[in-house]
């Protein structure tokens, strides 16, 4: 599926004010606002909070880059235009044991 087909079968998040990625001590390492352009990110983060409990490990990696489709292809081409697909596909990500915390609005 691509992208598009895709978000159609991920919950909403029109119920959230964003998305923050938290480290082990806490501390936010990335932020997904509730914004224009932003949206689909944000319920793609949010269906691998609720899928994997809020874990980002490598499955949920796996998975967000899966649904991401061809936005990750386009990400490994250019790194920095798509940032919130550059933080799954960070090598370091996957074994961080960061956690999805969604904000709800």
């Amino acid at each position: 599926m691509n992208f598009q087909d895709t978000l159609a079968t991920l919950p909403s998040a029109d119920h959230l004010r964003g998305l923050d990625v938290v480290d082990g001590h806490g501390a936010v390492v990335h932020h997904i606002p509730a914004a224009p352009g932003k949206m689909g990110s944000l319920r793609v983060y949010n269906a691998l909070a609720e899928r994997f409990g809020g874990a980002l490990h490598a499955e949920a990696v796996a998975q967000g880059l899966a649904w991401f489709a061809e936005h990750a292809a386009d990400a490994r081409a250019r790194p920095g235009a798509h940032p919130n697909i550059d933080l799954l596909l960070a090598p370091a990500t996957a074994q961080a044991g960061w956690r999805l915390v969604p904000l709800p609005a």
